[in-house]
């Protein structure tokens, strides 16, 4: 019988090895990892939500969104993102039970998602910049219009790329149900992406 199968604790008996085994596993490493990045990163979107509001709620010259910024547009992206979540739920389960099929197929369809949120957003910023004369410089409404958003879309290009090489590594048959926690990590990230950005389309373009 091996030493840790034969500790005694307290006169409680004998404690089983796999009870005396860390409980911060590799996998469970990762998503602790990810958890803190994320706990640090939503300190930043919350400080940035909270700047906007205080220098939107006493300032009588505010403009209002809508004058602006295209609802309906951003509404189609906000919808796309949040199908992109469903989809990354999907490749979890299908790699999870070693269907690499499910698994590849909802991936692409996540990263798909990705990418069209961001032509959408590069299309809306340029009409913005070009017809409807915003810049950095114009004044504090869209200064934090194009840091929030900007900075957002930072995150979500960094998702796609994530994501994209998950998926390229499935794709070789480098990608096992056995680190299937690798896509929980992935997916823990592009769900706070989302997230996020259903915050920032309330508060700043229906607000």
């Amino acid at each position: 019988m091996s030493e840790a199968a034969a500790v005694e604790t307290h006169g409680h008996g004998a404690v089983q090895a796999d009870q005396l085994e860390p409980s911060l596993t590799p996998g469970n490493l990762g998503k602790l990892g990810m958890w803190t990045f994320l706990a640090g990163d939503a300190m930043t979107f919350g400080a940035g939500i909270a700047a906007y509001g205080a220098l939107r709620i006493n300032n009588p010259n505010w403009p209002t969104p809508a004058d602006y910024l295209g609802i309906a547009t951003t509404a189609v992206m906000t919808f796309i993102l949040i199908c992109s979540s469903v989809t990354m739920v999907e490749s979890l389960d299908g790699i999870q039970h070693g269907n690499q099929s499910k698994f590849r197929t909802f991936m692409a369809l996540t990263v798909l998602g990705g990418i069209l949120f961001l032509g959408m957003q590069a299309h809306e910023w340029h009409d913005l910049l070009t017809e409807k004369g915003m810049s950095v410089k114009r004044d504090l409404f869209d200064a934090t219009f194009f840091i929030l958003t900007g900075f957002h879309g930072c995150h979500v290009f960094g998702g796609v790329v994530f994501n994209s090489v998950l998926l390229i590594r499935g794709m070789m048959g480098k990608l096992t149900q056995a680190k299937a926690g690798l896509v929980e990590v992935a997916g823990l990230y592009w769900h706070f992406v989302d997230l996020v950005w259903i915050l920032i389309f309330t508060f700043i373009y229906l607000i």
